[in-house]
């Protein structure tokens, strides 16, 4: 699967511009134009391709603040997350495309990731104490010891790598955005780690007010 984020292509689209002395105003159209161009995004049977300019009008927005103390094990016990860490998930929702964007930061979270899923970073459906399967799998964070951070977009159909014992399907499967519209408590977003399985840090997510926004 391929992904490209959006500062990324951003960044990569001005840089071309320098280098091929693109005088000031015509990188300017360049990077207008862009609005009407396509990115690519992933999805979970390889890219696929968005209007940019539709691609950005969520329907919704979400921030999470991540700890863990609200992790729980597969049992629904309270488990231990990493100590003194802290996540901060940002999520953007075109409900009409089945495109979900993420910023995710995670502060304090150290070393390796790792999960049976595709990655070890999702989207689960469960309430709050409660586990649940993953629905979304996003890029893991990239970064050191103190800051890790990913930044991009997934679009459905969405898979994660994890099957249900019962209906064989992966969890991923036949899922929308739009459910987590329709009732955000009832997910929470994780990220899994060597030294912390079940979850580093978990919270569950909610819908942004006011245009509200948080920044590490």
């Amino acid at each position: 699967m391929k992904l490209t984020t959006i500062l990324g292509s951003v960044l990569v689209m001005g840089a071309a511009s320098v280098v091929s002395a693109v005088p000031f105003v015509d990188s300017i159209k360049g990077l207008l134009k862009a609005r009407d161009d396509h990115l690519t995004v992933q999805s979970g049977d390889g890219p696929k391709f968005t209007h940019a300019g539709f691609l950005f009008e969520f329907t919704s927005t979400y921030t999470t603040f991540a700890i863990p103390d609200n992790v729980v094990d597969a049992n629904n016990a309270r488990t231990v997350g990493e100590p003194n860490a802290v996540g901060l998930f940002h999520y953007g929702i075109n409900s009409i495309e089945n495109v979900i964007c993420f910023n995710i930061t995670l502060l304090g979270v150290i070393g390796g990731f790792q999960s049976p899923a595709r990655t070890a970073t999702h989207i689960h459906e469960g309430e709050s104490g409660l586990a649940g399967p993953p629905r979304i799998a996003f890029p893991n964070p990239e970064g050191d010891d103190h800051r890790k951070n990913s930044i991009g977009c997934v679009q459905g159909p969405f898979t994660t790598g994890i099957t249900n014992q019962q209906t064989g399907r992966d969890t991923g499967e036949g899922f929308h955005v739009r459910q987590i519209e329709e009732n955000p408590k009832g997910f929470f977003t994780d990220s899994h780690t060597e030294r912390f399985p079940a979850g580093a840090v978990r919270g569950q997510v909610q819908r942004d007010l006011n245009g509200l926004r948080f920044a590490f």
